[in-house]
This record gives C-alpha cells, structure tokens and sequence, in this order.
C-alpha cells in the first residue's frame, strides 16, 4: 500500500532519530502541534502523528498526510568539582548542539469507521560529544550516541460516534555508540565490547493500545497503554549495558483529558507515566565496584533511572479561521539522582520544565502549516557519590561531578487532508 511505501523510503533514506529528549530519553510530545501544547495528545488528537500519541485519535483525523521537521538544540554541561583520576576541574561542555528531528504520519479510511494509517518519528535518545575524554582514565574523547527509529502501522476504529479504539504496531530500530570509556575496562565482564567499537543497531517490536471518548460535546478522555519494546541486544556493547547489552524500551501508560472551554478554545491536560525502572540497563545503580555487579551482567551497573510521571498542559484557540494558536506546559521530574550522576555524564537527562508555543495557518486549499517553539529551563544536579569504583558507599568519596542541562527547538510542519 502506499502508506508502506512511503515509510520504507523515508526508513531507507536514513530517516535520522537523533536528539536528546526532553522527558528522561522520550520526547515531550510527537506531532509539531502536540508539542506546542506542552506535549498533549492523548485526548486531542490533531493530525496524522495522532498515533504516537493515542492510537485511537487516528479514528477522529480524517485522511490526512503530515510532514514535520524539529530542530532540537541541548545544551549539556558536566563539571568536575574536584581533580579526580587525571581529570582537571572544570566546567565540560557537549559540543555538538543541534539535531534534526523528521517525522511523517499518513491516515485513510477503510471505510466501516475504520482507518488504517502509518507515523514514522524519532522517539527521542541519548547524545553527548565532549571535545576531551572527561571520564577517569579514557583515551578517546568522551562520546554517547543512542538513536531511536519507530515505525508504527496504526489500526483504528470508531465503536459508534463518541468512541474510538486504535492499536498501533511498533517497529522499532535503534543504533548506540560510545567511545572514551576504557577507564570502565577493570569492571566489565567484557572489555573488548565495552567502548569504540563502532555503531551498534538493535531491532524490536511492541504494541500501543489506546481509546478516546466523548463523554460530552465539551469533554473528551483518552487512555493509552504501551508494552515494553523488546530489542536485539547491542552485541557489540555487551560489556557496558546490563544482560550483555539488552536495551529494551520501556512501557508507557497514561490518561488525558480535553476540554471545550468556549467554542475556539479547548484545554488539554496528559498524565503520562514512563518505566525506566523496569529495565535494567536503566535502572541499575551506577555503582562500578566489583561487589555490585560487573557493567555487562544483569546486575552490572546502569544509569540509576527511576520510573517517570509527566504532566503536560495545553491550550488551543482558533484565533481566527484560518489561525489557531497553541502554549502549553510540561513537567517531569529527573529520572536520575545525586548519587548516579558520574555514569550520567553520557546521558545528562536534568530537564524538567518546559514552556511551549506555537500556531497554525490554514490556507485557502485547506492545507496547513504549523510552528512550533519549545523551550526547557536549565535545571543541574550535584553529584554527592555513590558511584564509582572510587568506593562511594564504603566510607570512600564518590565521583565529584555535578550536571546540568538546558533545552530549546524549533519545529515546522505541513500537512493537507486527502
């Protein structure tokens, strides 16, 4: 079909997924519209990127085709408040700042309040790239790059005229490459696939459930289930990440609400919760002594993430008819905490408030072009140790390394119904 077609050339063509994401390692929304309001989708569907959100909001579209571009600028900054294994103190800052982030979504109808549709988008991921090995001991400048690829053939169906089901299929390609992590050597179960090996790429797949409904012309619920995504293992890196290098992605629930305030303004609310806490690789404590567990083993050290819960808030108002206007807000707690802040120097996810803005412009034919802004404030930790082969926890200090991170993007989007 040609939806297929579509996804397996944007696919083949290097549809690139890189970024750092602004709720732990997800994004804070999917669709330039959804994230210009704070991220929400799961009761207010608003294009053909419905399905990364709610699969269900697929049935309340319509046909429709959407193209969309972010541009994604972190910045990343780890400091070292004391000389520790060679490392000088200072203030180390990530050097590559801009990402693009494409995204696709189609929708038809197959007639019987039906649709059959496709999103192709970036879930989010994990880069930094220091212009100087900043972990203990390493030899190659310090580098993470962890990139997420979903393809999402989405079935949805309208039960009757208030109510709407959908279940997407995930397929999912993901790629992780790290270098400058020898100083690790000592506590993987497997030095030779530990660092600078390359570009390792991982395949799975998982389901996506969700429902909408009307409960009245004003009020609208949504609800969304994920299962975990289960992946390949990063064969290559099976000396750094837990189970010999499984990186599965985690599972995702939440509830939303919409509501028609006036007829041109609608109110949106999401309460999202992500568990970071169930895989391993993730979740484990960043703890490198030997007794806790060699990085590679089930038990091996991890990032030291726990479970997520997200609010997003969201306004719209159709300024006129061909303008409609869009804020929101969106907050996250850190996954991380003071004691994991060492291994996090690859994954600095401190961010936790976000400002959005956005609007929309409906031309004559009916096409539209939508932009958006996102802005995530500085928020830092102060590492107080625990991890590290420096014995934190044994009456030793910890990794004296304190991080902090700041966020913006800029996105465009053009979409049209069929």
């Amino acid at each position: 079909m040609k939806f297929t077609k579509i996804a397996a050339l944007l696919a083949a063509a290097g549809f690139s997924a890189s970024a750092f994401a602004t709720n732990g390692y997800f994004s804070h929304g999917y669709g330039i519209k959804a994230k210009s309001m704070g991220g929400v989708g799961i009761a207010l569907p608003q294009d053909a990127l419905a399905a990364a959100t709610n699969p269900a909001g697929m049935a309340m579209v319509g046909d429709r085709v959407d193209f969309g571009l972010d541009v994604f600028m972190p910045d990343r900054t780890a400091s070292w408040s004391a000389a520790t294994f060679g490392v000088p103190v200072g203030d180390y800052r990530s050097g590559k700042r801009q990402f693009y982030v494409p995204e696709f979504g189609y929708n038809r109808s197959l007639g019987n309040d039906s649709t059959l549709g496709v999103v192709v988008y970036g879930n989010g991921g994990m880069n930094t790239a220091y212009n100087t090995p900043i972990l203990a001991q390493g030899r190659t400048n310090t580098y993470s790059n962890l990139e997420q690829l979903f393809i999402a053939p989405t079935w949805a169906k309208k039960l009757n005229a208030n109510h709407s089901i959908g279940v997407t299929l995930n397929l999912v390609r993901q790629t992780f490459e790290a270098r400058g992590l020898q100083g690790f050597a000592n506590s993987s179960s497997d030095s030779s696939h530990l660092t600078d090996v390359g570009v390792d790429t991982s395949y799975g797949w998982g389901l996506k459930f969700g429902w909408t409904g009307e409960l009245t012309q004003a009020l609208t619920l949504g609800a969304t289930y994920q299962t975990e995504t289960r992946m390949s293992k990063f064969d290559r890196y099976k000396g750094l990440f837990a189970e010999q290098g499984k990186f599965n992605i985690p599972e995702t629930y939440g509830l939303g609400v919409a509501f028609k305030a006036t007829p041109s303004t609608t109110i949106a609310a999401d309460l999202v919760h992500i568990s970071y806490g169930k895989i391993r690789s993730l979740a484990n404590q960043s703890d490198l002594n030997p007794a806790a567990g060699t990085l590679g083993t089930a038990n091996g050290a991890g990032f030291g993430w726990t479970n997520q819960n997200i609010l997003k808030l969201g306004i719209a108002h159709q300024y006129s008819e061909s303008l409609t206007l869009r804020a929101g807000y969106n907050f996250g707690k850190m996954p991380l905490t003071n004691k994991n802040t060492y291994f996090n120097i690859l994954a600095p996810a401190t961010v936790e408030q976000h400002l959005t803005l956005g609007g929309t412009w409906t031309f004559q034919n009916k096409s539209e072009l939508t932009l958006s802004y996102v802005q995530a404030f500085n928020k830092g930790i102060n590492g107080t140790g625990g991890d590290g082969a420096s014995g934190a926890g044994n009456g030793q200090p910890g990794w004296p390394v304190n991080l902090k991170m700041k966020q913006s993007s800029l996105g465009i989007a053009y979409g049209w119904k069929l």
